[in-house]
């Protein structure tokens, strides 16, 4: 064989040898490769991973920042409670006579003015008793009439016996006259025994007489007096049926209950038909610009809080539309003095509890006529306590 086909027969050994050993070194580089990128990806994993935690570091760092600065400016003159609710001073809608209801014109969650008809009761017994007092009252003005003719008729009396009594003394001075004129011709033999005796009892008769006309004029005088307490008398009574008219009166108005303020009706409790007695609850009246807000703040909170200050009211059912409130008043006592059965702590089994006081907060005029505040709804109350007069006047 030549060489010639030796050599396009196949590769020689040398030659395979050859091109055998870089096969071997790229398969052998190979797993090498593989190997740094396997370090290799790991590495850039934990600096992400590093620079990851490094951000979340800086932001709790600069939210820890922002917290401190807030609270250090604003938050810790911030006393805030969710212990807070809408109040207002309802009206007890309620009758002050007793009676049948013959109209009854409320209508529950309806808005009344101040005046407006609530309820009206059957009056007929009211306007008998009204007629029977002004027909008393007719009566007594009658009677007092009558006393005052009298009075007049006795007026008259008292001159008639007054000039009686003139009369009288007139005859008495006449009779005297005669007797001492008698006496004297008696005397000188000149008139009779008789005629002397006839002048003495003309004279002892006409004294007599003047004495009866003194007594008369004194008698009319009396009975004039006694004439005068009568009428006094009747004039009084007169006043006390006047004023039982007036009572009268004031029952057969009161038949008619109306609105006492401008407001909502709230829980009617009332049908045409029913028999009411006095103060017998028909209805609750709230007033239209009424309400406030009673916030129950801790004790350990009141430090600070003066009346002035402003309060940011949160109403639960309109949180993202906040009211801004002043504080009116603090309550002279915690909410357990007033309870119905106020706690007793002198005795054995004693655990402290952190008392609440009430704080009355005043809501503006406008708030008030959106009519957003309703009495019961839960409120989230915030007073700044670096607002009023008096941390004002501290500043100053």
């Amino acid at each position: 064989m030549s060489l010639a086909a030796k050599t396009s027969s196949g590769p020689s050994p040398e030659t395979s040898e050859q091109n055998i050993e870089p096969s071997r070194m790229r398969v052998a580089e190979a797993p090498s490769q593989g190997a740094a990128a396997a370090v290799a990806a790991p590495a850039k994993s934990g600096g992400r991973r590093r620079v990851i935690l490094t951000l979340v570091a800086l932001l709790v760092a600069a939210g820890v920042v922002a917290w401190g600065y807030r609270y250090w400016t604003v938050g810790r003159f911030m006393v805030s409670t969710d212990n807070a609710y809408v109040g207002a001073d309802i009206a007890i809608v309620a009758p002050k006579v007793s009676g049948y209801v013959a109209v009854a014109p409320l209508v529950a969650n309806s808005h009344v003015n101040a005046g407006d008809l609530l309820v009206k009761l059957d009056d007929s017994d009211y306007r008998v008793a009204v007629d029977q007092a002004k027909a008393k009252v007719d009566t007594q003005d009658a009677t007092i009439a009558r006393l005052g003719k009298q009075v007049e008729a006795q007026l008259a009396a008292i001159d008639q016996s007054k000039a009686q009594l003139q009369s009288a003394e007139a005859d008495e001075a006449r009779s005297a006259a005669d007797f001492q004129r008698t006496s004297k011709l008696a005397i000188n033999a000149f008139a009779s025994q008789q005629s002397l005796d006839s002048a003495r009892a003309d004279r002892d008769k006409t004294a007599s007489a003047t004495v009866a006309a003194q007594a008369a004029v004194s008698s009319a005088r009396a009975n004039l007096e006694v004439l005068k307490a009568q009428k006094a008398e009747a004039e009084s009574t007169r006043k006390e049926l006047v004023a039982a008219l007036a009572k009268a009166q004031l029952d057969l108005d009161a038949t008619q209950v109306r609105a006492p303020s401008a407001g909502i009706i709230g829980n009617k409790a009332v049908e045409v038909g029913d028999y009411v007695t006095a103060g017998k609850r028909l209805a609750a009246l709230v007033p239209d610009n009424g309400a406030y807000v009673d916030a129950n703040f801790k004790e350990t909170q009141l430090r600070d809080l003066r009346p002035g200050q402003r309060v940011e009211l949160s109403l639960d059912t309109d949180p993202d539309h906040p009211i801004t409130g002043t504080v009116d008043s603090i309550a002279p006592a915690a909410g357990q003095v007033f309870s119905l059965l106020p706690p007793e702590n002198a005795t054995g089994n004693f655990t402290k509890i952190v008392q609440r006081v009430p704080v009355r907060v005043r809501v503006p005029l406008a708030d008030l006529e959106r009519g957003v505040l309703r009495p019961g709804l839960s409120v989230v109350a915030t007073v700044d306590t670096r607002t009023g007069p008096s941390r004002t006047a501290e500043a100053r």
